[in-house]
């Protein structure tokens, strides 16, 4: 690991639900996930519950793309907030692939569609560049894009480059853009600045998009 996590397990505040993309090892990571207990819900891609029998987790829902749930936090979980909105989630289709190891290509990825309250939110997942996106748009804007902007060189077939996650983000008509997915693992060849570097150029005439420039930082939808 390259970079340190921004929290610990135990500053993190209680959590509700964990999305899961797919199973790769830098996605779905068990020492993190048995961190939480039968509280915290999950809603990972398709043929990937079993990877979560070594935790605590239990309530799990697996979508397709284009299938929807909803998520509630029970009163008696939450009793100060007895009132919360419920999280509609759905997936859509992204292009990567999802086998953890070499025999598994039965596994599922997916990206994220969230929205509570009127706020909309993208997670990309890991995608190479699609049009997937430009069908995400509707007559409403999403209020952020989650995009992964690292790890494309050599693998530009299954992970976008910084200017094309501003691309499909924008393509989707997200209004904010949060760079994940770089200076983390070194799981590829560029050098560790040029993801993040290369992304706040393509987003020089628009810096007021940019959600967040380095890991740690926090943005409020």
């Amino acid at each position: 690991r390259l970079t340190s996590a921004a929290l610990t397990p135990e500053e993190l505040p209680d959590i509700d639900l964990v999305l899961v993309s797919h199973a790769h090892f830098d996605h779905l990571d068990w020492r993190t996930l048995r961190q939480f207990d039968a509280r915290t819900q999950v809603i990972t891609a398709l043929n990937t519950r079993d990877l979560l029998g070594w935790t605590k987790l239990r309530k799990i829902t697996e979508l397709r793309w284009g299938e929807q749930t909803e998520v509630r936090v029970p009163p008696n979980q939450r009793p100060s907030e007895a009132a919360i909105d419920p999280l509609f989630v759905r997936a859509f289709p992204v292009r990567h692939w999802g086998a953890r190891l070499r025999s598994d290509h039965h596994r599922g990825y997916s990206g994220y569609l969230l929205e509570r309250c009127g706020r909309r939110v993208i997670f990309s997942g890991d995608t190479a560049f699609t049009n997937s996106f430009a069908g995400l748009r509707d007559d409403r804007s999403f209020d952020l894009a989650i995009m992964g902007i690292g790890a494309y060189e050599p693998w530009i077939r299954s992970h976008c480059n910084p200017e094309e996650a501003v691309a499909m983000a924008k393509a989707a008509g997200a209004r904010f853009i949060m760079p994940v997915h770089h200076q983390t693992f070194k799981l590829s060849f560029e050098p560790f600045r040029e993801p993040i570097e290369r992304f706040s150029a393509a987003l020089a005439d628009e810096p007021e998009r940019i959600a967040l420039r380095e890991i740690g930082e926090t943005f409020v939808v």
